[in-house]
């Protein structure tokens, strides 16, 4: 009796140490930092930090506008599970992030903890009003977030971002070091390529359809002269387009710029009476089929900009 009850404990051993090592095999060594971001210029600076070390779920798209954003569940779920959450901030998310993070009840990616990441608080920001009034439109009273079309800018965001890469995940910290050391050397000598391509830029003066766009208008010395929205977020009204047209005529602009997504009737309409060219900049990545990345931002920017104004 001895001998089979012994027996029974060696085969019981021998089968939990052997279902143990089954479920160490069928997991990754070393599993993928869960990171969520908010807007596409951040999955693709996350990804260039980490590599194969971080898995990315970017909440919206190219085409979209990330005031405007809908809580889905598949954005809870992705936020539920999500370590690190990478986010422009400065009040853009404001009408979407806030019920994502209640309803996911992630305590790692609550604002205060380290799971949790502005960009927009590492740069200077602009445009930030002299008072609050709702009245005056879709105004952010931490200055206009608008804040990736400066490439400038996604060098102080890409230095912070690495080293809250390192504090959340501490195992990987040489490596995402490393990373950032070598993005950043290819990233400054892409900015003085694009630099030097933008000189013929300087001092031309512009049109916005959506007041999207001063960051790239201060890094290229470009003059913005007037908005197509009487207020931001505002559709214009032909009485409004008539007004601004009446501005131009004392004042010239050579170039109307635009988002993707926003509606090409307001500028459709004062390119046809100006005869100016409009350029449809691609804002982030994904913004146009050949933007892949954060380089091919800033490539496919510059040459549309050169080309509407030759």
């Amino acid at each position: 009796m001895k001998f089979i009850l012994r027996r029974l404990m060696l085969l019981a051993l021998f089968l939990t140490a052997s279902l143990t090592a089954l479920l160490m095999m069928s997991q990754p060594a070393n599993a993928a930092l869960q990171v969520m971001a908010c807007e596409p210029e951040w999955g693709a600076l996350v990804t260039e930090l980490g590599g194969d070390l971080v898995k990315v779920y970017t909440a919206t798209g190219g085409l979209q506008d990330p005031h405007h954003v809908e809580a889905r569940p598949s954005f809870i779920a992705q936020t539920r599970r999500a370590e690190l959450l990478v986010c422009t901030g400065a009040e853009l998310e404001i009408g979407w992030l806030p019920i994502l993070l209640r309803q996911a009840g992630n305590s790692r990616i609550q604002p205060g903890s380290s799971g949790y990441f502005e960009a927009a608080m590492f740069v200077r920001k602009l445009e930030i009003p002299a008072r609050l009034d709702r009245s005056e439109g879709d105004v952010h009273a931490a200055g206009n977030p608008h804040i990736q079309t400066d490439p400038h800018n996604i060098a102080l965001v890409a230095e912070a971002l690495s080293k809250r890469l390192a504090e959340v995940d501490p195992a990987n910290a040489a490596t995402y070091q490393s990373r950032y050391a070598a993005f950043s050397v290819k990233w400054q000598q892409a900015m003085q390529r694009w630099e030097k391509q933008a000189a013929p830029l300087k001092g031309i003066a512009i049109v916005v359809q959506h007041k999207a766009w001063p960051y790239l208008t201060r890094w290229l010395g470009m003059r913005e002269v007037t908005a197509l929205e009487p207020k931001p977020g505002i559709e214009p009204s032909v009485a409004y387009l008539t007004e601004v047209l009446a501005r131009l005529q004392k004042d010239p602009a050579r170039l109307i710029i635009r988002d993707p997504y926003n509606d090409s009737r307001a500028s459709e309409w004062l390119a046809e009476r100006t005869h100016m060219p409009i350029a449809v900049l691609p804002f982030t990545v994904g913004g146009n089929e050949n933007v892949r990345d954060l380089f091919s931002l800033f490539d496919d920017t510059v040459q549309r900009l050169l080309g509407a104004v030759k």
